[in-house]
């Protein structure tokens, strides 16, 4: 049977990003969804870590013969002590939109200078593997938060997310640009050093 990394994920858009990056591993790579193992995960951990070796540990138990990743991450603001935080998906309510949530967070930090406006984007990404080892990385993408939302090519909190460096939002970046900077290309990329290295001794 061929090996198969399942993706604990039903987000359409964090898919095409996880294809792009682990295609050269040659495996199958699917959503839970697409694997047949919804399931409800309680996400009551206490680092983006915990919440992600949670949600892979869950679809694990379903899947037990193929390699299950997990991802949690979550957008700090130096400001507000680091919030959202791991809370960033269900900041103001988990069915509330993003264009809403920004705007939240925006007003928020009405009037609060560039310097002040620090934050980063931060990704844990979990590998729970047939054999029961657990395996954790763990990458971040440093910037501040704008003014204004900018861009369309993003999701999430991208529109508000500024990189010095390139003078734009994660949403006015394309795919390729994002994937090479953002935090979870960075994790998914160390991740797939370790899965390589798995595959080799396997």
């Amino acid at each position: 049977m061929k090996r198969r990394i399942i993706f604990a994920t039903g987000n359409e858009n964090k898919m095409k990003e996880i294809r792009m990056i682990l295609a050269d591993l040659g495996l199958d790579i699917l959503s839970m969804k697409e694997a047949g193992a919804e399931t409800d995960i309680v996400e009551d951990g206490m680092s983006f870590e915990e919440n992600a070796e949670i949600k892979a540990r869950a679809v694990a138990r379903i899947l037990t013969s193929d390699i299950v990743l997990a991802d949690d991450s979550g957008l700090e603001i130096d400001y507000l002590d680091k919030a959202p935080g791991i809370y960033s998906a269900r900041f103001a309510g988990e069915d509330t939109s993003y264009d809403i949530k920004n705007r939240i967070l925006l007003d928020r930090l009405e009037g609060v200078p560039d310097e002040e406006r620090t934050a980063r984007f931060v990704c844990a990404v979990a590998a729970v593997f047939p054999d029961g080892t657990v395996s954790t990385v763990r990458k971040t993408i440093e910037g501040r938060i704008a003014h204004e939302s900018a861009g369309e090519n993003g999701f999430g909190y991208d529109p508000i997310f500024y990189v010095p460096e390139y003078g734009c939002t994660t949403a006015e970046m394309t795919p390729e640009q994002k994937n090479e900077l953002s935090h979870r290309g960075k994790a998914l990329r160390a991740m797939k050093e370790i899965l390589k290295e798995k595959l080799e001794r396997d």
